[in-house]
C-alpha cells in the first residue's frame, strides 16, 4: 500500500477544505473582533472617563464647598477688616482650626491684601497665628497671588510650589470680598499633588493615562509630574511642554484637540471621543469637562496595550473549534471509509490476485451505485481477462513447440555447417606446405597465419624447383571464411599450373600466369564481375648457388633487413584476376648472411588499433622489423603476434593475417 494513500489523500482534503473554509471566515471574524473592539474601547473610555470624572469631581467639589464656606465666613471677613485686633484674630484662628480638621489635607492658608501676611497652617506644621511670612509681589514665587487676585472673579485651582514652605499642592484659591464686593484677601486650602495624583490620577490598568487639563490644554495632573503646567490656573499663561498640544504630532491633531476642548466646554458633561497620535502612538481621547473646576478630565487609551475585551474566552474559543474540525475529520474519515476505502480495499485485494495468476476472484455486487457498478465491471473484466490468457496459453504453446522444433532444426544445421567448415578448415590446411618448410629450412622460417574465421582466403607457398632453388609465396584472396577459403583453392591451382610451366627464376611470368589461368576459370558475366574475386600474391625464387633472390608481387611487396635497416621491394600496382589487367616485374636480391625476409599480407598492415583506430601502418611495421631483425625467427614471429596484440586492443580482427618470414645464411 503507498506511504500516503487514498485515505491519507481524502483527510488531507478535509483538512485543505476546512482550513479554506475558516480563512474567510477567520478573517470576517476578525474584522468582527476589531470592530466589536472598537465598540467596546469607546464605551470602556468613556466610562473610564465618567468614572473618573466623579471620583475627582466629588472630593474636589467637597473640599471646594468647604473652602467658600471658610474664606466667607462674617469671622474671616470680620479678622480681616481689622487684622490686628486679639479678639478677631483669637475668634478667627478657632474656627481656622475647625475648617483645617474638615479639610482632606488638613491644611489651610489666607493671605490679607492689605498686609500681604501669608498664614498657613496644617498638620505637618506647628500651630501659628503669626503669618509664616511676607508676600513679596517682585518675588516670581509669589506671582500666583497678583495672577489671582487679576484674574479671578470667585475662585481658581492652581498646581504651584511653594519655596516657602517647601511643598507642591493642587491649591484652592478663593477670593474673599467685603460686602461691597472689594478683595479683601486669598483664602482657601490645598492638596497634596503626590497624593492626590496617587489616588486619582494614577491608573493601575494597563494602556490606559488618565490626566486634567484646564480650559487651555495645560496639564493639571498627569502620572508624568514632569508635564504638569505649574501656577498655570492663576496666570493662564503655562510653558508649551507643559501643554497637550506638544504631545500630538502634526497640526491636524492639534487643530482636532482644540475643536474637542471646545465643545466640550459648549457641552458641559458630554463626552468628546477622538482618535490622535499621542507620543508617537495612536491612540483614544476622552474628556469632558467639569464647569465647577474649569477643568477637562481627560483619558489617553492606547488601544494595543488597553486590556478592553479580556482574552480569557479567546482560548476555549479557540479549542471548541479545533474540537469541532477534529470531530468533522472523524466522522468524515469514517465515512470516506465505510462508504468508499473498503469497498476499494477488496477491490484492490482483488486486482493482486488477478495479478498473481487467481482468476477465481469474484466480488458481490450489492450496491447499487458507482462503487457497485465498478465491482460488476472489474467481474466482467476478470471473465475477460481469464478467457484471453486461457487462448494466449494455448496460442503461447503452440508456438513454443513451434520454436523448440525450428531451434531443433538450426542447431542440426549449424552443427552440419560447423562440421563442413571443420572440415574445410582440415582441407585448406592440407595445401599449407608446414612440413616441406620444416624439412628443408628448419629454423631458417617462421609463419604467422591467422585467419580471421575458422578457414580464411590467406596462404602460404613454398617448392623445391631445382636443387638449391626454391619457391616461396603468400597469397591474400579476396573475401573471408568460406568464400575465402574457397578461392584459396582456385589460387592454390592456378599458381600450381603456373609454377609448373614457367622457369624457376621468373616469378613474374608465374604472375602473368597465374592471372591468364584466374580469369580462365572465372566465368565473364556480370554476376561475377560484380563480385570480389581478385588475390594479392607475392612470390620469392630463391638461388641457393648463385646466392640471389628473384622477386615479384601483385600489391604484395618484400621487406628485408639486417638489423640497421630496412628494404623494401613493392610489388605490382594491381591484383591478380583485377578488372584490368596488371604487369608484373622480376626484382634481384643478394642473399647476404644475418638478412632476413619478409612476405606479409595487407591484414597485419590494416589491423585498427591504438588510441584512434588506425590502421597498423608502413612506417610502424618497418621498425618493428628493423628493431627485431637480428633475432630468431620463431621469436620474432611471438614478438610480432604480440606487438599486434597490444596495438590491436579490443578492435576486431579486420581480415586474415599472414606473415612468412625466412632467412638463408
Amino acid at each position: 500500500m503507498a506511504a500516503f494513500g487514498l485515505r491519507g489523500k481524502s483527510l488531507l482534503a478535509l483538512l485543505l477544505a476546512c482550513l479554506l473554509a475558516l480563512l474567510p471566515a477567520g478573517l470576517i471574524g476578525w474584522q468582527i473582533v476589531q470592530k466589536v473592539h472598537g465598540h467596546f474601547a469607546e464605551a470602556f473610555a468613556g466610562n473610564i472617563t465618567q468614572l473618573n470624572r466623579e471620583r475627582i469631581y466629588a472630593p474636589i467639589s467637597r473640599e471646594l464647598a468647604l473652602a467658600l464656606r471658610f474664606a466667607r465666613s462674617e469671622i474671616t471677613r470680620q479678622w480681616l477688616l481689622d487684622e490686628q485686633d486679639p479678639a478677631k484674630r483669637e475668634l478667627f484662628f478657632r474656627e481656622a482650626e475647625g475648617y483645617r480638621r474638615d479639610f482632606r489635607d488638613h491644611a489651610y492658608f489666607i493671605a490679607p491684601l492689605d498686609s500681604r501676611n501669608y498664614y498657613f497652617n496644617s498638620d505637618e506644621e506647628t500651630f501659628s497665628a503669626e503669618a509664616r511670612y511676607r508676600i513679596d509681589a517682585s518675588d516670581p514665587a509669589n506671582a500666583w497671588f497678583s495672577a489671582s487676585l487679576a484674574t479671578t472673579d470667585n475662585y481658581n485651582l492652581n498646581v504651584d510650589h511653594n519655596p516657602q514652605l517647601n511643598t507642591t499642592r493642587l491649591w484652592l484659591n478663593i477670593l474673599v470680598r467685603d460686602a461691597d464686593g472689594s478683595p479683601l484677601a486669598l483664602a482657601g486650602s490645598g492638596l497634596d499633588l503626590s497624593s492626590f495624583i496617587s489616588e486619582f490620577i494614577t491608573s493601575k490598568q494597563p494602556g490606559v493615562t488618565p490626566m486634567i487639563l484646564d480650559r487651555n490644554g495645560a496639564i493639571q495632573a498627569h502620572q508624568d509630574p514632569s508635564l504638569i503646567a505649574l501656577n498655570s490656573g492663576a496666570d493662564r499663561q503655562a510653558q508649551p511642554a507643559t501643554m497637550l498640544y506638544s504631545l500630538l504630532d502634526g497640526a491636524a491633531a492639534v487643530s482636532a484637540l482644540q475643536q474637542a476642548l471646545a465643545q466640550a466646554e459648549d457641552n458641559p458633561g458630554s463626552l468628546q471621543l477622538l482618535s490622535l497620535p499621542l507620543q508617537g502612538r495612536e491612540q483614544l481621547l476622552t474628556l469632558t469637562y467639569v464647569p465647577e473646576l474649569n477643568w477637562h478630565i481627560a483619558n489617553a487609551i492606547d488601544l494595543s496595550t488597553a486590556n478592553i475585551i479580556g482574552g480569557q474566552w479567546l482560548w476555549p474559543l479557540l479549542l471548541v473549534l479545533v474540537l469541532m474540525l477534529l470531530a468533522l475529520t472523524l466522522v468524515f474519515a469514517i465515512g470516506i471509509e465505510r462508504l468508499l476505502l473498503r469497498p476499494l480495499e477488496q477491490l484492490r485485494h482483488s486486482a493482486q490476485a488477478l495479478a498473481a495468476g487467481n482468476y477465481d476472484v469474484r466480488l458481490p455486487s450489492t450496491r447499487d451505485d458507482e462503487i457497485g457498478e465498478l465491482s460488476d465491471a472489474f467481474a466482467v473484466m476478470v471473465d475477460k481477462v481469464r478467457s484471453h490468457t486461457r487462448d494466449l496459453e494455448s496460442r503461447v504453446q503452440e508456438r513454443t513447440h513451434k520454436l523448440e522444433q525450428a531451434n531443433r532444426d538450426m542447431a542440426s544445421a549449424h552443427r552440419k555447417i560447423s562440421d563442413s567448415i571443420d572440415y574445410a578448415s582440415l582441407i585448406q590446411r592440407s595445401i599449407l606446405p608446414d612440413r616441406p618448410l620444416l624439412d628443408t629450412l628448419g629454423d631458417g622460417h617462421a609463419v604467422l597465419w591467422r585467419p580471421r574465421d575458422v578457414v580464411g582466403g590467406d596462404f602460404y607457398l613454398f617448392r623445391e624447383l631445382a636443387e638449391q632453388q626454391y619457391l616461396l609465396g603468400v597469397v591474400d584472396c579476396a573475401g573471408h571464411g568460406v568464400p575465402g577459403a574457397l578461392m584459396t583453392m582456385l589460387a592454390h591451382a592456378a599458381l600450381s599450373q603456373a609454377i609448373g610451366e614457367c622457369p624457376a627464376d621468373d616469378p613474374a611470368a608465374m604472375l602473368q600466369r597465374s592471372d591468364e589461368i584466374l580469369r580462365g576459370m572465372l566465368s565473364d558475366t556480370p554476376q561475377f564481375r560484380s563480385l570480389a574475386t581478385s588475390m594479392d600474391a607475392g612470390l620469392v625464387c630463391v638461388d641457393m648457388q648463385a646466392r640471389q633472390i628473384h622477386f615479384s608481387g601483385a600489391k604484395i611487396s618484400l621487406y628485408y633487413s639486417d638489423g640497421e635497416q630496412v628494404e623494401r621491394l613493392p610489388g605490382g600496382r594491381r591484383a591478380l584476376a583485377d578488372k584490368r589487367v596488371g604487369e608484373y616485374h622480376n626484382a634481384q636480391v643478394a642473399l647476404h648472411d644475418n638478412r632476413t625476409f619478409y612476405l606479409c599480407t595487407d591484414g597485419f598492415l590494416d589491423q585498427a588499433g591504438g588510441d584512434q583506430g588506425f590502421g597498423f601502418g608502413n612506417n610502424r611495421f618497418a621498425d618493428m622489423l628493423r628493431r627485431h631483425a637480428s633475432l630468431p625467427l620463431a621469436e620474432q614471429k611471438n614478438i610480432f603476434s604480440d606487438t599486434l596484440a597490444r596495438y590491436q586492443g579490443d578492435y576486431l580482427q579486420r581480415d586474415d593475417i599472414t606473415m612468412l618470414l625466412f632467412r638463408f645464411d
